[in-house]
């Protein structure tokens, strides 16, 4: 059984809004940005995602925990639940922690994974009355305290957090004759997967990496944290690639990037999208598909050059959900269609970048 502590702690937002609940996990104090999660499961997955850098992260779903922590690694030959090496995420709310789990490949509680990694935590919050004042408001930052902290606010935008979570030097990942660049701005561990499943060779490079003396066919812009403008040299390398008419898939902040080097703008969202049920519809078609998503930023669509088109939008708000290039092999989405988790649905596009090569 667990053993959540008795000391009340607070998540204080910068508005002035407390919630007050008890600290399980990690003991001490955390700053950052507050955002939702609509997922209902998949919380190994969401938690390493490098796109949640610096973000204090509310799960809407009530129960979390009940299926504890399973031993897998995030290697690229195994199907592992962890998206990278460690906990992205700066803090956790939820509304319930489980005191007790129950799966087969689980090696240890939530709880215990948190505190080993030095992530805090809070169960007992209102989750649905934070998550609608964060919807109402906005995103906001906060911090996870004790009643008599004196820490300070933290805003996890202002600085270039793709640096923090990119890899320093190029890793290669072979398998068959064609060799993709991917830029890892925070790439998930499953994009690769996903990648070497139909017998590419990836070479992972830093999202400052100049590749273009590289031998290689095509180019792949991965996920990330922050907002996307911070990464002007992977935008600079993106626009010199697009030149020379290289194969580019942009995936999340990738489509971001893109976008910036297309020439196009990009805005902070009110609250973002996260979560496994965000429905996309296909611009021109009356396909909507089921789409696993985690972004604060979003492409103006406005600002698209002539020959750029839209090519995904948001059913629920109508905000941008990819791009492409009228003629030239340039696309991107802003959803994940690695799915980890998430729905399989659009698992297709990797299949189209493949023949693109």
């Amino acid at each position: 059984m667990m053993n959540i502590q008795s000391t009340a702690n607070r998540l204080v937002l910068q508005d002035g809004v407390v919630f007050e609940g008890q600290a399980f996990g990690f003991p001490g104090p955390v700053a950052g940005e507050v955002v939702f999660n609509t997922g209902m499961v998949g919380y190994p997955e969401t938690f390493t995602d490098p796109s949640y850098k610096g973000q204090i992260l509310v799960l809407t779903y009530p129960l979390v925990g009940n299926y504890g922590v399973s031993a897998s690694q995030a290697d690229f030959s195994s199907n592992g639940s962890f998206e990278s090496g460690r906990i992205q995420i700066a803090g956790l709310i939820v509304s319930e922690i489980s005191g007790a789990f129950h799966h087969w490949n689980a090696s240890k509680s939530l709880a215990d994974w948190l505190k080993d990694q030095e992530v805090p935590a809070l169960a007992g919050i209102d989750t649905r009355a934070l998550t609608k004042h964060l919807r109402q408001s906005g995103s906001k930052l906060g911090m996870i305290t004790a009643d008599n902290g004196d820490e300070k606010f933290y805003d996890p935008n202002c600085e270039n957090l793709v640096a923090q979570v990119s890899v320093v030097s190029p890793i290669s990942h072979r398998r068959g004759k064609k060799r993709v660049m991917v830029v890892d701005c925070g790439c998930k561990s499953s994009i690769i997967r996903k990648l070497l499943d139909r017998d590419i060779t990836v070479i992972q490079v830093p999202w400052d990496y100049d590749f273009l003396g590289e031998d290689f066919d095509g180019v792949v812009i991965s996920n990330g944290p922050g907002d996307p403008k911070m990464c002007t040299q992977t935008i600079a390398h993106v626009r010199r690639s697009m030149e020379r008419e290289y194969p580019v898939f942009g995936i999340c902040l990738g489509n971001q990037i893109l976008a910036l080097a297309a020439g196009a703008d990009t805005y902070k969202l009110k609250y973002g999208h996260r979560g496994q049920n965000q429905p996309c519809i296909e611009i021109g078609t009356k396909r909507c598909y089921i789409t696993s998503q985690n972004h604060g930023y979003a492409v103006d669509i406005r600002t698209l050059p002539p020959d750029w088109h839209p090519w995904f939008s948001n059913a629920n708000d109508d905000t941008n959900e990819g791009i492409r290039h009228s003629s030239k092999p340039f696309r991107g989405v802003q959803f994940h269609p690695e799915a980890a988790p998430g729905p399989t649905d659009t698992d297709f596009l990797f299949d189209e970048f493949q023949r693109s090569l």
